[in-house]
């Protein structure tokens, strides 16, 4: 039988281009607005047409560790909004959810920490994306970096959904071309786990095939120039359905192994995905055969093998100029077995890959992508 689930999407979702500029009617004559945003992302708030007092947070890193919460909590306190705006890509975006949600609540991140715990939350939430990986602006998942436990903190709740998410191709016209390839990775990523995973839903596959089709093809489009448009947003809508894969589905191995990569060597979270994605998508052909087909057909190759899956699937990321080497990206040999026990532990996800992996087969996978 197919498994109960519960599908929470944006309340309004604007998109195509120039759509930003809707935003400050919207949300309507607001007392105090706090935008969270980084300082190359805070240049696009004009563009809002926000009415009333504005307040910039702007200092949050690429990985958002529980200090730039904290320190974004507090700056709200201040301000007392009535809408937070989270105006940039998915450290941002997850920030902002947790902002809107934490700073009129006596709630801390510890307790509202895993599924259901965040009590309610009275603020309004637009988010906005300015790249195309995460989805974070479609979704009720936030993640933030515990530095002490070198591990993620993971808050899910439906009061976290936006009340409005903006998807402008415009705003990602500067995103660098590294930057496209890994994070329009991320999000087939996404899409591809959820869509191969033990908790698969038929009505999430569809969500799954209409974005790792639309990475098949518009990706490279988007990496060659970074004005196309068509190529843009077609990105964002990819981005935007794995987002929408995350919440009754979420991802699986792939992610788990991606993770230390992250809080451990410090890579770019799409970049880590990107690196991990072939290897997996290999491992797992065998289990989901038919899917693993479909996934690679609609990347431009033929899933015949284990083996010819890695090999393709790392000639699709080359191909976009991603870096597949860990030993490129400054890891480690002697590293890779602590990565593969911290990777292994995280049953969240890795409870939910089609194929079962003990702690020698993500070394394995480590070693190879060296």
């Amino acid at each position: 039988m197919t498994a109960f689930i519960t599908l929470h999407q944006p309340r309004r979702l604007l998109v195509g281009a120039g759509t930003t500029g809707q935003v400050g009617g919207l949300v309507g004559d607001a007392q105090a607005t706090l935008v969270i945003a980084t300082p190359i992302t805070a240049s696009f708030i004009d563009r809002l047409q926000l009415r009333g007092k504005v307040e910039i947070f702007d200092a949050i890193p690429g990985e958002p560790e529980v200090a730039t919460l904290e320190a974004a909590i507090a700056i709200a306190r201040k301000v007392k909004p009535n809408v937070v705006i989270g105006l940039g890509g998915g450290s941002v975006l997850d920030v902002a959810k947790l902002v809107a949600a934490l700073w009129d609540s006596e709630q801390t991140l510890t307790d509202v920490a895993g599924p259901n715990r965040v009590a309610a939350r009275n603020t309004q939430l637009v988010q906005i994306a300015t790249t195309a990986g995460t989805g974070s602006e479609a979704g009720i998942r936030s993640l933030i970096t515990d530095p002490v436990k070198g591990a993620k903190i993971a808050v899910e709740s439906p009061h976290m959904i936006a009340d409005i998410a903006v998807l402008d191709p415009e705003l990602t016209f500067s995103v660098p071309p590294a930057v496209t390839a890994a994070t329009g990775v991320d999000a087939m990523a996404h899409c591809v786990e959820a869509f191969t995973n033990k908790r698969a839903h038929p009505m999430i596959d569809g969500f799954a095939r209409m974005g790792f089709r639309l990475v098949g093809k518009y990706l490279a489009r988007a990496v060659k120039d970074g004005s196309d448009t068509e190529a843009r947003e077609a990105m964002m809508l990819a981005s935007y359905y794995g987002g929408i894969c995350l919440g009754p589905v979420n991802t699986a191995a792939g992610h788990a192994i991606a993770y230390p990569l992250g809080t451990r060597l410090g890579l770019p979270h799409g970049l880590a995905n990107a690196i991990v994605f072939p290897h997996v998508l290999a491992f797992n052909q065998p289990v989901v055969r038919e899917k693993t087909a479909e996934v690679a057909e609609a990347l431009g190759f033929v899933a015949s093998s284990p083996e010819a899956i890695l090999e393709n699937g790392r000639r699709f990321c080359t191909d976009l100029n991603i870096e597949m080497q860990l030993s490129r990206h400054g890891a480690k040999d002697d590293a890779l077995a602590a990565y593969a026990t911290e990777a292994h532990s995280n049953r969240r996800l890795m409870d939910n890959n089609p194929a079962d992996m003990s702690v020698d087969d993500v070394l394995s996978i480590y070693k190879a992508a060296y």
